[in-house]
């Protein structure tokens, strides 16, 4: 992505769906996230390595957030020169959210019943909200945030399936730490409606025409404010703070202040 480029510019590669740079977001004390070192998508099926817009990153580093399940049903595939780590963030949960919405997903005639009448928007508000406490989301992110301090695991990358909820909250969390105001965080993390829902239009249509309603996707697809929100309320409410939340799942300070000092940059 160029440098004149605007802070959140979707990467448009064929193989890769909601691909964007951390990069480029100005912080509260008057510096910038750099550019080129940390990078989110959806996930990697379709990836072409030899593609140039993903050759070009160099990336070094890909973690994959996704259940057992998921990666079973669409593994990624390998990205030429970086290493993969899994860290399944959902596996401590009661209930395999991104296995259930799939199976309801899967039978329109139910969906308007599960789905209707806000009651996507509670699932998924309830979801960031045990995203904060999961022990398995909590050394899941910790793993990640470990592993960029440190030089060799940058340029990295990260994902789930679409790349907007457990992604979305590693992000989130990420230009917070780096100083980045709350309202620019949560305008990267509406990007995902203007860069995925397009993408998925095909799946709309298709749902259309087995009796679904397509509106009933977009709060399941796409992204809410009150998403994001209920993790970041959650997250104040445990922990207080974004610097606390991180020591508390037990990212070492040594390891934030490098990250601190490897993506920040003066503007």
């Amino acid at each position: 992505m160029a440098a004149t480029d605007e802070p959140g510019a979707r990467i448009p590669a064929a193989s890769v769906d909601n691909l964007r740079d951390l990069g480029g977001w100005s912080t509260t004390d008057g510096r910038v996230v750099a550019r080129g070192q940390i990078f989110r998508s959806a996930q990697l099926s379709r990836l072409d390595s030899t593609e140039p817009l993903i050759a070009d990153l160099g990336m070094r580093a890909v973690f994959d957030f996704r259940t057992e399940i998921e990666r079973a049903a669409q593994p990624d595939q390998e990205w030429t020169g970086a290493t993969m780590h899994v860290l399944d963030i959902l596996a401590d949960a009661p209930a395999a959210a991104p296995a259930e919405m799939l199976q309801i997903l899967s039978d329109p005639s139910q969906a308007d019943d599960k789905l209707g009448d806000g009651k996507a928007e509670a699932i998924f508000e309830n979801a960031y909200r045990e995203v904060i406490s999961l022990p398995s989301a909590g050394a899941g992110y910790r793993a990640f945030y470990e592993a960029i301090a440190e030089d060799p695991h940058r340029p990295a990358l990260f994902h789930c399936t679409t790349g907007k909820d457990r992604t979305g909250w590693c992000a989130a969390s990420l230009l917070l730490l780096l100083g980045v105001s709350d309202e620019d965080v949560l305008a990267e993390y509406l990007l995902t409606n203007d860069y995925l829902l397009p993408a998925l239009q095909p799946f709309f249509d298709d749902f259309g025409a087995k009796g679904g309603d397509p509106d009933l996707l977009i709060p399941v697809f796409g992204v809410r404010p009150s998403y994001l929100q209920s993790a970041l309320d959650e997250m104040r409410a445990r922990h207080g703070t974004i610097d606390a939340y991180l020591a508390d799942i037990g990212v070492p300070k040594d390891a934030t202040d490098a990250i601190r000092a490897a993506l920040l940059v003066e503007n």
